[in-house]
């Protein structure tokens, strides 16, 4: 979306009613990027999504309809895939160490030339020079100033680069990159002249007051991210600013990062967990088998430290720590990593490196040591384990702990009592595996798993895959995804299959295993279309209950929520890039102004979803006192453990929803279950008073109720 597809849409969002626009990065970024992650000059805005014009124009609309701007930002590294559209890269290729920009990215200078890795083998013979660059095909790299005469294959030896054999770059590159992509050199913003090249831009859009908010990407990638976020901070002192900080289940964000909050994964474990049944965990474990998930995150852990990152574990080596005391450690890590020089050491493994670490806390060793651990973790277990410990995928979510079967309204209301205020929370991102609708669905399964796992054998027995767990893997998706083309369920199981590493990968192909995983999803659809049609239909409601309930807690619960691009209807996403599809705002607007005059009935057209979010933004824009505070409320009766609900805003708000409902459907309803709750009360999602409070009577209309105090 460029910035004029925003502006178009603004009067929509205003009308949703959220208070910010949440963007993508918005700088310059490599020519086709489909993400704005890949920044190349972070100088100026992007022209391919309208330049500077297009950013002042989008600015204004905002300013005029009283909407806030987030931006998301890029610290950790720059794109360089295409080096003539990266000005300090191509500089620093050319004019090697004496390059203005050589301390701008983080390359071991010692380690001789730098590895290009591009080349298809290890021939230099598709060389050419022309027009005084050096030619690889497509690629094209500058010429140190009086290199050029000559071979193509002897001007490439004099230059301050060596191409090389993509295949070398896991083991031998000698520049820092984002997890193992190559065409990502990471930036040191460590240095205070980095720092302020890379941010000028940005900071000056904050100063002018056209950018409100700042989403920091990957802070775990950064050499000192407490640091990093003091300066940023003071550079923005008034700014809402978040980091996309991946914390475990008992972890806390660091006090002394002068930030607002995370962008949410954490608040997403407890949302989705809590409307998992942990009655279904032994009989989905029986079906998915002998699995050891920490055994398995340790395993793949050492493997993406032996083999991925190997060139970053021989970059520590070089400062004095063993290749094989580093591949030992860095997978004992439990959280993605510690931060030692802001002291915070709980998160340390035990070891001769972390004795080491902690005799030195600002050491480059201890720094690249933590750095790479969050690597370690990101590619061990949430790019590879959690493609193949599929007992019960819902759980598989960045932030997330496949091995706790759910979260229990006690753990959510401890939790979210203690969340800050001022962080933002999540359930769908362009990073989550899927996407909150398919997870609501899926959570049902966790009610009636006998019956999914009779399916699953039935199913398995007629159009089998090869693997079983990305068998198992397979069946979860089509049920959660469900209406799904053959073309994005097959673009998907080709990603998840490679992702797992299990019988093919992304760079060793199994082209008779790949066959038969693309042509799986025309064979499902042609024999078991039908029956997978009439077994979502019957958990099809359910799925909608847990839908709607888990948006209402996540829009009303202590945090800022963030609304995913299209998902205030039903969205059935996968992981990227499907979850990066367009969105049809015409439809949304339309469904919007149906909505403001009338309740919807819950049906497939998401308008009850609309209607949900809608009501629930508006009153926080309208009544923000409201949202103030959090106490946990417990409905007594018969199924009381069918209702979440929490006060706020003094006791004057309450949110209550229905939890875990084809039980509750099992155990014959609601009987004599009711909310402690007194007077008169209106329910802002079905716009009708409320002054009994039989949870059947509150749930008449809707599996959730928002409800306000009336004024006395």
């Amino acid at each position: 979306m460029t910035f004029d597809h925003v502006a178009e849409i603004a009067d929509y969002l205003a009308a949703l009613g959220v208070g910010a626009v949440y963007a993508s990065p918005v700088l310059a970024a490599a020519p086709g990027s489909t993400h704005g992650y890949d920044v190349v000059d972070p100088t100026q805005a992007s022209p391919a999504l309208g330049g500077e014009e297009g950013r002042m124009r989008l600015a204004g609309e905002l300013q005029e309809l009283e909407l806030g701007l987030v931006v998301d930002i890029v610290p950790n590294h720059m794109g360089i895939a295409d080096p003539p559209s990266n000005p300090w890269w191509w500089d620093v290729l050319r004019n090697g160490r004496s390059s203005r920009y050589a301390r701008y990215f983080d390359i071991d200078w010692e380690a001789g030339p730098i590895l290009v890795p591009v080349l298809g083998s290890d021939s230099l013979a598709d060389l050419s020079v022309e027009d005084d660059e050096l030619r690889y095909f497509d690629h094209r790299f500058p010429l140190a100033p009086g290199t050029s005469g000559g071979s193509a294959e002897e001007v490439h030896d004099r230059q301050h680069y060596r191409l090389v054999n993509w295949r070398r770059a896991n083991t031998e590159l000698n520049y820092r990159r984002f997890f193992d992509i190559t065409t990502l050199a990471a930036v040191r913003v460590e240095d205070p002249l980095v720092f302020e090249a890379t941010h000028a831009a940005v900071l000056r859009w904050v100063k002018n007051l056209e950018v409100t908010g700042i989403r920091v990407d990957h802070p775990d990638g950064l050499t000192h991210p407490g640091e990093y976020l003091r300066r940023l901070r003071a550079a923005a002192p008034d700014t809402w600013l978040v980091v996309e900080k991946i914390l475990g289940p008992d972890e806390t964000l660091p006090s002394t990062w002068p930030v607002d909050g995370t962008t949410g994964y954490d608040a997403l474990r407890l949302v989705c967990g809590v409307f998992i049944d942990p009655a279904g965990e032994a009989p989905l474990s029986a079906l998915a088998g002998d699995q050891d998930l920490h055994a398995m995150e340790t395993e793949r852990k050492r493997w993406v430290a032996e083999h991925l990152l190997r060139a970053e574990v021989r970059r520590i080596s070089r400062l004095g720590v063993p290749e094989e005391a580093v591949i030992d450690y860095l997978p004992r890590y439990q959280v993605y990593r510690s931060y030692l020089a802001d002291g915070i050491k709980d998160a340390l493994p035990v070891g001769d490196v972390g004795e080491r670490m902690l005799a030195r806390p600002d050491s480059e060793v201890t720094s690249r040591i933590e750095q790479t651990a969050a690597m370690v973790m990101a590619k061990g277990v949430e790019d590879t384990t959690f493609y193949r410990y599929n007992r019960f995928v819902a759980l598989n979510e960045v932030g997330s702990d496949p091995g706790r079967f759910g979260v229990s309204v006690e753990e959510f209301h401890t939790k979210a009592s203690a969340a800050l205020e001022s962080g933002m929370t999540a359930l769908s991102t362009h990073d989550t595996k899927r996407s909150e609708d398919v997870r609501a669905r899926l959570a049902v399964l966790s009610e009636i798993p006998a019956e999914f796992a009779s399916a699953v054998q039935r199913w398995t027995s007629k159009v089998p895959l090869p693997e079983p767990t990305l068998n198992l893997l397979a069946w979860q998706t089509v049920v959660g995804a469900w209406p799904i083309s053959e073309e994005r369920l097959r673009a998907y199981l080709e990603k998840a299959s490679r992702e797992a590493k299990i019988a093919t990968s992304w760079t060793d192909r199994n082209e008779e295993f790949d066959a038969a995983v693309a042509a799986w999803p025309a064979q499902v659809f042609a024999a078991l279309g039908g029956e997978i049609e009439e077994f979502v239909a019957r958990i099809q409601w359910h799925g909608w209950s847990n839908s709607l309930a888990q948006k209402l807690v996540q829009l009303t619960m202590p945090g800022v929520p963030d609304v995913y691009q299209g998902t205030e209807l039903w969205d059935y996403s996968l992981v990227d890039p499907d979850n990066r599809r367009p969105v049809d705002f015409e439809l949304r607007r339309e469904i919007l102004a149906r909505v403001e005059e009338e309740v919807p009935a819950i049906d497939a057209s998401g308008a009850a979803k609309l209607r949900v979010v809608s009501q629930a933004l508006r009153l926080r824009w309208e009544r923000p006192e409201l949202f103030t505070g959090y106490s946990p409320l417990s409905a007594t009766g018969s199924a009381a453990s069918h209702v979440l609900a929490f006060s706020r805003g003094s006791g004057n708000l309450v949110t209550a929803v229905t939890r875990l409902p084809a039980g509750l459907e099992q155990a014959g309803g609601w009987h004599d279950t009711a909310l402690p709750l007194s007077g008169t009360w209106t329910d802002v999602i079905t716009d009708r008073v409320v002054d009994s409070f039989a949870v059947a009577d509150v749930f008449s209309r809707y599996p959730v109720a928002l409800l306000v105090r009336s004024e006395q």
